[in-house]
């Protein structure tokens, strides 16, 4: 005697397969962007380390460098640090010359950061880097998947939002 399969639910079935699929993708992602991620951390480590600057730092001059003008103290909460520990990450900052306090005309007892011409130069210079390592990465890639990588960088610059819920907007 032949045993029938039992029917199934279809849509219970592609259901639960379309689950299987995105579980087994979620995971290769985070395997990928992982390796991409540390690839990418790693060589940042290096050249912080090769600039003689810690993470915070280089947080800081990328917090200060936007278009809108930020207080101390804004920048603080930016970079997740209290108003002393920023006061002094700025002070170290400010004697290498990559970013000057100014005197808030509106308010005296406000002061807000600008980055130096040092300080631009200073993340150019990462920039390029990071720039230089994450196409390393993507050069080897088959045409159609640096096609896809492209099409996913596109997508991320125009509708990629801070950790805080706002739109990442590029400078101009």
């Amino acid at each position: 005697m032949q045993h029938l399969p039992m029917p199934v639910d279809d849509e219970s079935a592609i259901e639960d397969e379309r689950r299987r699929v995105e579980s087994s993708l979620r995971l290769g992602a985070i395997d990928v962007g992982r390796s991409l991620w540390r690839e990418l951390l790693m060589s940042l480590a290096a050249d912080l380390s090769e600039l003689d600057m810690s993470l915070v730092e280089l947080a800081t001059i990328y917090a200060a460098d936007r278009r809108e003008t930020l207080t101390v103290g804004e920048i603080g909460e930016l970079i997740g640090r209290s108003p002393s520990a920023t006061s002094r990450i700025i002070s170290a900052l400010e004697r290498r010359g990559l970013v000057r306090r100014r005197e808030e005309v509106a308010d005296r007892r406000q002061r807000t950061l600008e980055v130096t011409a040092d300080g631009k130069s200073l993340l150019a210079r990462v920039d390029g880097a990071r720039a230089e390592e994450f196409l390393s990465i993507v050069r080897p890639l088959p045409a159609a998947e640096r096609a896809l990588v492209a099409m996913g960088v596109a997508a991320l610059s125009t509708h990629a939002m801070t950790r805080r819920g706002r739109l990442i907007k590029a400078r101009s």
